[in-house]
């Protein structure tokens, strides 16, 4: 978790997945990232788990997410 100004950011590369493979959830100032590519035989052939742990001023209703166009995930959120 990086901060920058009244902004905390966290950034994932997850280029080798398409945006519907992509889940992000968050639950008290933590962050939660999932992916997972499924072969056309309907097997895992790739994943990607990360967790952490927003500072405890973190706005939780602020926290967004984008996926830029190279495939690198960006979560932020605002300080209190």
């Amino acid at each position: 978790v990086r901060a920058q100004g009244d902004i905390y950011q966290v950034v994932a590369d997850v280029s080798q997945f398409e945006p519907p493979d992509i889940v992000v959830t968050t639950s008290n100032c933590h962050v939660a990232i999932h992916a997972e590519k499924v072969a056309e035989d309907g097997t895992v052939c790739d994943t990607f788990t990360h967790k952490c742990q927003l500072p405890e001023d973190t706005d939780p209703l602020s926290v967004s997410c984008t996926l830029t166009e190279v495939g690198t995930l960006v979560i932020t959120a605002r300080r209190r």
